[in-house]
């Protein structure tokens, strides 16, 4: 059994749970956790969408300093390639994930959320990688996925002056997707997360997968890997239940299997 992360799955909905008081710091364990937790939302049946949490009081406000102070540059170079992959485990999902961000999300706390499709924030919330103020960078997929999302220029004044940022601030730069009170940022995140629960999965994970994959291609690589996966649902139960609907019912009244 995990000690600080949870999976609980309800109504369709999994929830990863960050439980490490007192600000769900996130130290090799936690990591490993993350990724545990990623990979069984993955594959569980059950599972059609993700939330991914803090609590009501945090996200997570970085990496274990204490623990990371004591490696040296050879030790750092042996495990930093799966500290990057467990704080980007969310973004292997192939379902629909959203982050739900309470108070801080910093440093590693921001990089797992980065890696979500969608974002909902307390309109008290603190984002930011401050990493610089410890003499590094970011090192959880901070520096790509950042950059990504909200463009070059404002990804480096966050990481050069490792700032935190407010939530209306993240919300004008397209940091966080959606900005509620905070004791509504868990429901929020579930009602993103409740439009999927009777969606086509296989055709979502095509859809993720095509944006995501063109995302680090250029156009004509993008197109044909939206091709293949285009075509690829043919073989699907749920692409013959859907067109067969909307011939017979109209749009949006297909009730889908998941296969």
């Amino acid at each position: 059994m995990a000690e600080f992360v949870t999976l609980e799955v309800s109504e369709g909905i999994g929830t990863i749970r960050l439980a490490r008081p007192p600000m769900n710091a996130l130290n090799r364990q936690v990591q490993e956790e993350i990724r545990a937790a990623a990979r069984h939302a993955s594959v569980d049946p059950e599972v059609k969408a993700v939330i991914v949490y803090g609590g009501e009081k945090v996200f997570a406000a970085g990496a274990d300093v204490k623990e990371m102070a004591e490696l040296d540059f050879g030790q750092m170079s042996d495990i930093i390639a799966e500290l990057q992959s467990a704080l980007g485990s969310i973004a292997d999902i192939p379902k629909p994930t959203v982050a739900a961000i309470t108070g801080y999300a910093l440093g590693g706390g921001l990089e797992v959320a980065l890696g979500a499709d969608y974002r909902v924030a307390g309109d008290n919330a603190k984002l930011g990688v401050p990493e610089i103020l410890l003499g590094i960078i970011p090192g959880g997929g901070g520096t790509q996925r950042l950059a990504r999302l909200v463009g070059p220029a404002k990804a480096k004044d966050m990481v050069f002056t490792g700032r935190f940022v407010g939530a209306e601030e993240a919300l004008q730069i397209g940091l966080i997707d959606e900005m509620v009170a905070p004791d509504e940022v868990y429901n929020a995140a579930r009602k993103w997360a409740s439009q999927f629960t009777g969606a086509a999965g296989r055709a979502l994970a095509a859809a993720k997968a095509a944006i995501d994959q063109g995302l680090d291609a250029d156009l004509a690589t993008g197109l044909k890997i939206e091709q293949h996966l285009f075509a690829s649902l043919f073989a699907t139960a749920d692409r013959t239940i859907g067109m067969e609907s909307f011939i017979e019912n109209g749009p949006g009244k297909a009730k889908f299997t998941g296969k």
